[in-house]
């Protein structure tokens, strides 16, 4: 059986058991769906599944009518079945569908959340999701005579709180001019290299030397304590930019005089959240060809569990005393790359039924090397193109009127299939035109 969602438990209504009851029986059925890698997973079987964990929110809204704030076992159970139902979309390849924003969403509130707490980010970080978001807000958008306005008021909820919380970490940087943005964007850089060398197996003493002297560097430019513009004025701004080269200079002493050794009573924490995050990055590698969307649910519930389980926003040992700074900021470091991986591997789903996976990596790859053929100067003969459109060839006569099929299903995805293959149709036809060219001149 599965463990829930970290979150309050509260005495059940004996109305809503036999929901409770429903959903516990979806959310078996969709981990067994998840664990099964004997085939790949089809549009209807999740789709049933979908539809069964809908109609139970039906039946819960009408439980609840009179008291829409009520909290119980069976949200905790039913966002179990969201997030899966969700990670399950994008394994089918409806990236673009509205129950794939709901596994988005939690990541991105979670990052968001500890960009905040760490108060250290860059205008990059932030661009990224809020281009998600805006994307995300446009599926809800073509969803919003498909799918349940139950479901839709749920996601649009979700997507707000996202929206706001981002505004709330982008304002203080509007502000930033920029004569300061570099230094600022630098800082936030070497804080973090400084964070992942804190979590080394070996601890690169002279990488964080290095570190703490380029910040040093920076100190060398300040004019009275204060950063200067290029015409010698006194910028807006300043206090974003020296307090973040304060927690710089005094993260980089802390650092180096621990060594990486971490608070003890929190060593089993520390030791859990590397794991993952060293699991997540080797994911990270492999992604393209053998990640399955739904791998990552297993990731953000343990992630979830040992976010939820601080006390006052601090991580405490055994008896709830909380662990040194050293340890805080270490651990939340971890807790929030992990996540970030999560958020990359999501954003880098391809809206393409993992059945037809191995035939668009395959067509990707294709396009890569046609690329760098022809950024290379093209080929010297025709015979040169023979392996590549060959491998097109044999591609291409996968198709059954003009679909690629697996058994009698058509899986998600043809039209992305189908645009890759023409691109590298055209490639290799560009390729054989500039080579004839090149022969006819001669």
């Amino acid at each position: 059986m599965m463990a829930d969602s970290p979150a309050v438990q509260a005495p059940i209504d004996p109305r809503e058991q036999p929901i409770l009851d429903k959903l516990l029986a979806v959310r078996d059925n969709l981990s067994l769906l998840k664990q099964d890698r004997t085939t790949y997973i089809r549009s209807q079987d999740v789709m049933s599944l979908y539809d069964q964990v809908i109609e139970q929110v039906l039946q819960l809204n009408d439980v609840r009518k009179d008291n829409r704030s009520q909290q119980s076992r069976v949200d905790t159970v039913l966002d179990d079945c969201f997030q899966l139902i969700s990670l399950f979309f994008l394994t089918i390849g409806k990236n673009n569908e509205a129950p794939a924003v709901y596994s988005m969403t939690s990541t991105i509130k979670r990052l968001l959340d500890h960009l905040k707490e760490a108060a250290f980010y860059s205008a990059k970080d932030l661009d990224s999701m809020s281009g998600t978001l805006e994307s995300l807000r446009e599926n809800l958008r073509r969803g919003s005579n498909t799918y349940p306005p139950e479901l839709l008021t749920l996601l649009e909820a979700r997507l707000t709180k996202c929206e706001s919380l981002l505004h709330e970490l982008q304002k203080p940087l509007w502000n930033l001019p920029a004569s300061l943005t570099p230094i600022h964007e630098k800082l936030v850089s070497i804080l973090r290299l400084i964070a992942a060398a804190n979590t080394r197996q070996k601890f690169p003493a002279a990488e964080v030397k290095s570190l703490q002297e380029q910040l040093w560097e920076i100190q060398g430019t300040q004019t009275d304590g204060k950063f200067v513009a290029p015409d010698g004025t006194i910028p807006e701004g300043q206090e974003v930019v020296l307090e973040l080269f304060g927690r710089c200079l005094k993260w980089a002493g802390i650092v180096l005089e621990r060594e990486g050794r971490i608070d003890e009573r929190v060593q089993p924490t520390y030791a859990r959240l590397l794991d993952i995050r060293n699991q997540l990055e080797k994911l990270s590698l492999t992604q393209a060809w053998s990640l399955r969307e739904t791998d990552l649910y297993g990731f953000q519930r343990q992630l979830d569990r040992i976010d939820e389980a601080r006390v006052n926003g601090e991580f405490v040992d055994h008896r709830g005393e909380p662990a040194d700074l050293h340890a805080q900021r270490t651990l939340l470091y971890l807790l929030r790359r992990s996540y970030a991986y999560i958020y990359v591997a999501l954003i880098s789903s391809e809206p393409v039924s993992e059945a037809l996976l191995p035939i668009f990596n395959q067509l990707q790859t294709l396009r890569k090397c046609l690329i760098e053929v022809r950024e290379s100067g093209g080929v010297s003969s025709p015979r040169e193109l023979y392996p590549y459109s060959m491998k097109l060839n044999s591609i291409d006569n996968m198709r059954v009127d003009g679909k690629f099929m697996v058994g009698n299903d058509i899986p998600e995805g043809q039209g992305s299939i189908n645009s890759l293959l023409a691109e590298c149709f055209d490639l290799c036809y560009e390729l054989r035109v500039d080579i004839e060219d090149k022969e006819s001149k001669e």
